[in-house]
């Protein structure tokens, strides 16, 4: 049934289902119950340069296998060594994931994005998702009750599929997400979706990083 309500959009809401961190170690917090997204804060002003360049390529890749695997396509697609800073910084998020994990095989996504991906909340089908946009807007995430802070109203066409007076929060750009989905043991996976950029003209560079396989399952 649908109903009217407000949807409001804050950057930087207080949600006692996130933790926020400036170092890596804040990637750690995922595992605590209750919490279903963790945001590693970052500048990522040094990587300007590289990702403007990967950005222009249009590129669509796709990778699967142990991270060994993934390195190697990975450097044989950036091969330039005006890429080299993205290409380290892709490894180290990859092996920072894998430590999370505990898995051994992944699916990596690096593609540029100029469609909207996900138009609607949505909570994923797998255990641990990673993402970061390394140019264009964030990923847009619900946030469970705190303080709410200073919002503004964002009318969207799915919120009809939010409960009523929900709080949007978009992740800043360059900064990396581990989002909790339904297959993770707790059952508490976060709702998200991909802002909505197919009539505004922009691109976004977005990596994804999924478990191949469930070390809990």
């Amino acid at each position: 049934m649908k109903h009217s309500q407000k949807i409001q959009k804050t950057h930087h809401h207080s949600a006692t289902n996130a933790e926020r961190g400036t170092t890596l170690g804040v990637f750690d917090r995922i595992h605590q119950p209750g919490t279903n997204i963790v945001i590693y804060q970052r500048d990522t002003s040094i990587l300007k340069d590289t990702v403007q360049r990967v950005v222009q390529q249009n590129i669509e890749f796709r990778s699967t296998g142990t991270d060994d695997t993934i390195e190697r396509e990975i450097r044989a697609l950036l091969h330039s060594d005006k890429n080299q800073l993205i290409i380290q910084d892709i490894l180290k998020l990859l092996r920072q994931f894998k430590e999370i994990t505990k898995a051994n095989s992944f699916r990596l996504f690096l593609a540029t994005i100029n469609t909207n991906m996900c138009r609607k909340f949505h909570t994923d089908v797998n255990s641990l998702r990673m993402l970061c946009t390394y140019t264009g807007p964030g990923t847009l995430w619900v946030a469970e009750e705190g303080d709410h802070g200073d919002t503004t109203q964002n009318n969207q066409s799915s919120q009809d599929e939010l409960p009523c007076q929900s709080i949007i929060n978009q992740v800043d750009t360059g900064n990396v997400v581990i989002l909790k989905g339904a297959l993770y043991p707790d059952g508490n996976p976060v709702l998200h979706r991909s802002p909505t950029i197919e009539t505004t003209g922009q691109k976004r560079l977005l990596l994804r990083i999924d478990i191949n396989e469930s070390p809990w399952i």
